[in-house]
């Protein structure tokens, strides 16, 4: 008999006035008995719709009676078969809006916790089972991934359990993209990617770092050099800005360059020297999941007052319901309903104060969100000394610029078709590269696509 609770096990963590200020993970994961206890949940639906939900499509239910039965190691091989980041995904996945909205239990209280047995079964993995796995007999094909984010580590994984001989181009001096530089410490341990990746190159994968494709090689050099095929997964790390007066001055930051000098860094960390202004005012502009880890990571290096400035209300923000619940426990402060309009300087020409306005909302715009509207004279400032901007990302144009018979829309992304062709004949393209800004997960199942379609493109011009 399933247990009936309506309610997950809760997740462990640390009391929000400790870790505000700390990098360790916030959520300390579930013992083996509260894994058994919460995949007892699982009803094992024949249809099975958790599955539908997942853009991977890891087989769920097989996964979770495993864990219920306390077969650790196979739940990992279940989940390993068609995820090649599981300890990635259990932490940062948007499980609430994929898998989990479709479970059942759901409909009466609260769904299994996948995306936490997910993780817990990588976990286990990690610390009990020492087994490298077994290189697969090559092919003789040799195909080139740009990125080595979610979505490039993904199909580099899925090509080389097929047997071809993958090398994987990073611009950064670490492998991980978005995982590294983007994703906080506190939500995604940097040993947990180090551990992903390694286990990929253990399948023969090879990551060149410090390689900017379109300046230290182009892409059709890549095809000069006996590459088959090229999957383009170089994100979407270009930042966006609002055109405001005083965007400009001193303490003025995007998103990306907080997170980079803090996340791939260690700004945060005594034995690195990196630069990065110790601010104690910070007013982070934004409400998505980029905005949260800018603000909580801003209160971590030493902030006294982080403010979240978004326009619309918390029900409109696109950040997971978590991030914005453990923003609130760090102390970090909501401005919702308003809007900047200017940043101010001293006469430094550092950041003294951000002007904002009110908002209301009006009828909901393509977005499907209500559309803020400006409440006329609601004008005031905040004393801030440091503004960051997190309203959004597109892709460098880099790669575009330097490969002919590339098409990209008018946002600058890649055009690719359901299969992630391009419109060059070869080369593919998928994550965020092609969609803009999204999740991991998603970017992953695009990768897996993106290997399915070059192995039978591969096998088509042999």
């Amino acid at each position: 008999m399933p247990n009936m609770s309506l309610n997950k096990i809760p997740m462990p963590e640390q009391d929000g006035n400790v870790r505000n200020k700390n990098f360790l993970e916030v959520t300390t994961g579930y013992t083996e008995e509260m894994a058994k206890e919460e995949a007892d949940r699982c009803l094992n639906c024949k249809h099975a719709p958790c599955v539908a939900g997942c853009p991977v499509n890891v087989k769920i239910p097989e996964f979770l009676m495993q864990v219920r039965d306390g077969n650790f190691e196979e739940a990992y091989n279940i989940v390993y078969s068609t995820n090649a980041l599981p300890a990635v995904c259990g932490r940062v996945c948007p499980q609430e809006t994929q898998c989990e909205a479709k479970c059942v239990r759901g409909v009466k209280g609260e769904p299994v916790g996948i995306g936490r047995l997910e993780r817990f079964v990588a976990d286990w993995y990690m610390q009990n089972v020492d087994k490298k796995p077994k290189k697969p007999v090559s092919n003789g094909h040799k195909v080139a991934i740009i990125g080595a984010g979610p979505s490039g580590l993904c199909c580099a994984g899925d090509l080389a359990k097929l047997g071809y001989d993958v090398t994987v181009f990073e611009a950064f001096h670490k492998a991980g993209g978005v995982l590294v530089y983007g994703i906080p410490e506190f939500r995604l341990p940097k040993a947990i990617v180090q551990k992903e990746v390694d286990t990929l190159k253990e399948l023969g994968v090879k990551i060149e770092l410090n390689m900017v494709v379109g300046k230290t090689v182009s892409v059709d050099e890549l095809f000069e050099e006996g590459f088959k095929a090229v999957y383009i997964a170089s994100g979407a790390g270009l930042p966006t800005f609002m055109g405001i007066e005083g965007e400009g001055l001193v303490g003025v930051y995007s998103a990306n360059e907080l997170l980079t000098r803090v996340n791939l860094m260690k700004a945060y960390h005594e034995d690195y020297d990196t630069p990065i202004a110790k601010s104690k005012k910070v007013a982070v502009v934004g409400g998505g999941n980029v905005a949260m880890d800018a603000a909580r990571s801003a209160k971590r290096v030493g902030a006294d007052e982080v403010y979240i400035i978004y326009r619309r209300s918390e029900e409109e923000m696109p950040a997971r319901e978590e991030e914005i619940h453990h923003a609130k426990a760090e102390g970090i402060i909501f401005k919702n309903l308003v809007n900047p309009v200017k940043i101010i300087g001293d006469e430094n020409g550092i950041v003294s104060k951000i002007e904002c306005v009110e908002m209301t909302l009006g009828e909901p715009d393509d977005s499907g969100r209500r559309r803020p509207i400006v409440k006329e004279g609601s004008n005031f400032t905040i004393d801030v000394d440091a503004v960051v901007m997190s309203i959004g990302t597109s892709p460098n144009p880099l790669i575009k610029s330097t490969t002919e018979g590339l098409e990209t829309n008018k946002w600058g992304c890649i055009v690719a078709d359901d299969s992630m062709k391009t419109t060059k004949i070869g080369v593919y393209a998928g994550g965020d590269a092609v969609t803009g800004a999204a999740t991991v997960i998603s970017a992953m199942g695009a990768g897996k696509v993106a290997a399915a379609s070059i192995d039978e493109y591969i096998k088509s011009i042999n």
